[in-house]
């Protein structure tokens, strides 16, 4: 499969330590290689997710809140 980018929103994030500990967890998902967060201090960010294998929604959405956010929209 040739890589993919999917576009996920993320509430909750403040900082670039929110930032990367979103980008820690998502990192951990079979498949991804690049993660891009857009940061919107305190409102919705968009969080970019390149990958080279299919994405589990359900593992995307436990990973944002293992690192502690809300995902709002996959």
């Amino acid at each position: 499969m040739a890589e993919t980018t999917t576009t996920v929103t993320v509430a909750g994030m403040t900082c670039g330590h929110c930032v990367g500990a979103v980008t820690e967890e998502l990192s951990k998902l079979p498949g991804v290689v690049d993660v891009r967060i857009d940061l919107v201090a305190g409102g919705e960010s968009p969080v970019a997710i390149t990958h080279s294998a299919p994405l589990d929604d359900a593992a995307v959405a436990e990973a944002v809140d293992e690192a502690g956010y809300e995902l709002v929209r996959a």
